[in-house]
């Protein structure tokens, strides 16, 4: 199992009242799917620097950590690809946690 960090940028128009229900509408994807969810960070609406359409000004960005086969990778893309409440995803490969000093 390969650690991964997936940030997505969630379609905010008119919906910022659901956000919670989205993400873990999104956890629930990635545990369907075969992959084991670690932590959520939520982050705050950003407005985009260049903006390619009037109608995607801004978006609101969350940090999830998961593990998971390398083949989850390409089922993830597929399925928030047709999930009209995801606007981009970025999937990396995240760095080993650090242990905690005594």
């Amino acid at each position: 199992m390969k650690r991964y960090e997936g940030l997505f940028i969630l379609e905010t128009a008119g919906k910022e009242e659901g956000l919670k229900d989205t993400i873990d509408k999104i956890s629930a994807e990635i545990t369907s799917a075969g992959g084991k969810v670690e932590t959520v960070q939520k982050m705050d609406k950003r407005n985009f620097s260049r903006v390619a359409d009037k109608k995607h000004n801004a978006g609101f960005y969350v940090n999830i950590i998961f593990e998971g086969q390398p083949a989850l990778l390409d089922q993830l893309k597929r399925r928030f690809a047709m999930n009209n409440d995801v606007f981009r995803v970025l999937f990396t490969n995240a760095p080993a946690p650090k242990p905690i000093p005594a």
